[in-house]
């Protein structure tokens, strides 16, 4: 957008766009809120809180996110069909006797729903949902790596998660994103929750990043590392489709699912 131009949004567009912006990126902050629509972050409280209101989000510190990731919502994940594809896909990728690592989100809650019961597996989470969701699983040893859990992510940020973390090499990660691009890697525009999924990658032999294809070719502020940096990218579209015929030119190599 030229900077020298000036554009109006009305208040029922600022409202469609923060709906779509949290649908599609879980969580987002009112200064990226206020900076892509061009108005002061006070108007966009306005707005969430207005949202709120009518139980279309929910508020946390610094912007909203999606009612589907709150752990007492009823609502269907954004991209539903599209998550449980990616979730049958990722789950291919696991073996009996595995140790995993997971984070967590709507599309990590349909991986767990699709482990096996037989499946013996050892996994370590740094989320509490991940955690309980995963105590149904009858053959799944869970290991909570805990600390102090972030508003932001629903995950365990304290230093005593690093040192943790530190302790271990899981043989796969398994990690969602909010934002994936060529050249921006995978990000976010919370700096606990990218420092955290750097040390995640760097406790794990193999990394797995599970996204929707419709964050493809979108950034947020921080970046938590190169697509190059990690094994897998899962989406729900066939790795011939034209969204991810570039990516595999441009990162071989990643295998994209």
């Amino acid at each position: 957008m030229n900077s020298n131009t000036t554009v109006n949004f009305s208040k029922e567009a600022r409202k469609n766009h923060i709906l779509r912006e949290i649908n599609l990126h879980t969580r987002v902050s009112f200064d990226t809120l206020a900076a892509q629509l061009l108005v002061s972050e006070d108007t966009i409280r306005r707005d969430i809180n207005e949202l709120e209101y009518e139980s279309l989000l929910i508020k946390v510190k610094g912007g909203a996110m999606t009612k589907a990731y709150h752990h007492t919502s009823a609502v269907a994940p954004y991209a539903d069909d599209a998550k449980k594809t990616i979730a049958q896909k990722a789950i291919q990728l696991v073996t009996d006797g595995m140790i995993l690592l997971l984070g967590g989100g709507t599309t990590i809650r349909e991986f767990i729903r699709l482990i096996p019961n037989e499946l013996q597996l050892t996994v370590f989470t740094v989320t509490p949902l991940s955690a309980v969701e995963l105590l149904d699983k009858p053959n799944v040893k869970v290991i909570m790596i805990g600390g102090t859990v972030s508003r932001y992510s629903q995950m365990c940020v304290s230093g005593d998660v690093y040192h943790q973390l530190a302790t271990i090499k899981a043989d796969l990660l398994l990690l969602g994103t909010n934002a994936l691009d060529i050249d921006g890697g995978f990000s976010d525009s919370d700096w606990e929750t990218v420092q955290l999924k750097k040390a995640m990658i760097q406790a794990s032999d193999k990394t797995a990043i599970l996204s929707i294809s419709e964050k493809l070719d979108t950034t947020l502020k921080m970046k938590i590392a190169n697509l190059s940096e990690v094994d897998y990218v899962i989406t729900e579209v066939s790795p011939s489709n034209s969204k991810i015929t570039k990516y595999k030119e441009r990162v071989p190599e990643t295998n994209f699912l």
